[in-house]
């Protein structure tokens, strides 16, 4: 039997390619080896998008068929929405009621994003409660790994904490405690070298037209001390060099020793760029407008992962009723 992965992403936007080298590439790779849940999780979008509800039915839509032009393959995967899925609350109730407000307000996430997203008034009921939604999320696929960064190692000993309390309390161990699958992300930044992000507007999205991918690349930042085409570059402060890197590593070392020798300018590099960057979005850009165009084929890939979804969180949920008598 193969070891169960559960992951998600919120559908709050179009998304970029920080999703793909963040998470998405990994996904990827990840299904050849283990029965992978990915969950579009619109509950927890919700926290955030709740004066924009409307946006986040179409922004599912438009996530899914990013997926799917990218690699996630609905044949070995299971893709589904979280709100389709009842079992997600009613766990969600239970964990609320035996959790602890001490371990909620002691989550480094709710402090840093109250911080980022002061413009969204986050500051609620329900994003304070959000772990104990994602430890339901998690354990009720048994899922043996989460893929995560080392910055969510805390967040995801909350959840086994959690599962401990439910244990401690009922005498009946029910969930499995999910391990970190660490997962090693590159570096890798925005057009204008900090984090990329939409509300940064420094990001290049998934299904990026060619002509934006040109402006785009075009008007990144390079080494600022570089001047002149004569000048020797600095490769390691680059930001062109970074998705070098990332995109085209076999080429990684010869723009290294150009750049640093001044044999190759900066104008050069980000027309290299801008042919490798079209050569790999825009395949999955056409793949992706033919998705959007299969609506009725799209819903009957989350109907079948809703199915499948449900059939284990039933289950899940049968065990903890009668762990519970409840």
């Amino acid at each position: 039997m193969k070891k169960v992965i559960l992951s998600g992403m919120r559908p709050t936007g179009k998304l970029h390619l920080g999703h793909w080298v963040g998470a998405l590439s990994n996904w990827v790779e990840l299904q050849k080896n283990y029965k992978c849940f990915f969950m579009i999780a619109d509950w927890h979008a919700l926290m955030s998008e709740y004066k924009n509800a409307s946006s986040i039915k179409e922004n599912t839509f438009d996530n899914v068929c990013d997926w799917l032009s990218y690699g996630i393959d609905p044949e070995s995967s299971v893709i589904f929405s979280q709100s389709e899925v009842e079992e997600h609350l009613q766990l969600f109730m239970i964990f609320a009621s035996l959790t602890p407000l001490g371990w909620l307000s002691r989550c480094p996430t709710f402090k840093e994003q109250v911080k980022q997203l002061k413009e969204k008034d986050i500051n609620t009921y329900a994003f304070l409660g959000y772990p104990a939604l994602q430890a339901a999320d998690i354990v009720l696929y048994r899922a043996d790994f989460v893929p995560v960064g080392e910055d969510q190692i805390p967040h995801l000993e909350l959840c086994r904490e959690i599962a401990r309390r439910f244990h401690s309390i009922y005498k009946k161990d029910i969930f499995k405690e999910p391990q970190p699958l660490l997962t090693q992300i590159p570096r890798f930044m925005g057009l204008d070298g900090r984090k990329m992000s939409k509300s940064y507007n420094n990001y290049i999205s998934l299904d990026e037209e060619d002509s934006e991918l040109e402006r785009k690349i075009s008007e990144m930042f390079t080494d600022p001390q570089r001047k002149k085409r004569k000048d020797p570059g600095r490769p390691h402060l680059c930001n062109i060099f970074n998705y070098y890197s990332i995109f085209s590593p076999g080429e990684k070392e010869q723009v290294d020793r150009e750049c640093r020798n001044a044999a190759r300018g900066c104008t050069d590099c980000k027309k290299r760029l801008i042919q490798i960057m079209k050569e790999f979005v825009s395949p999955r850009r056409r793949k992706k407008k033919e998705l959007m165009r299969k609506k009725d084929y799209v819903a009957g890939i989350l109907q079948d992962g809703k199915n499948k979804a449900k059939e284990a969180a039933s289950s899940t949920m049968q065990r903890v009723r009668e762990a519970m008598k409840f």
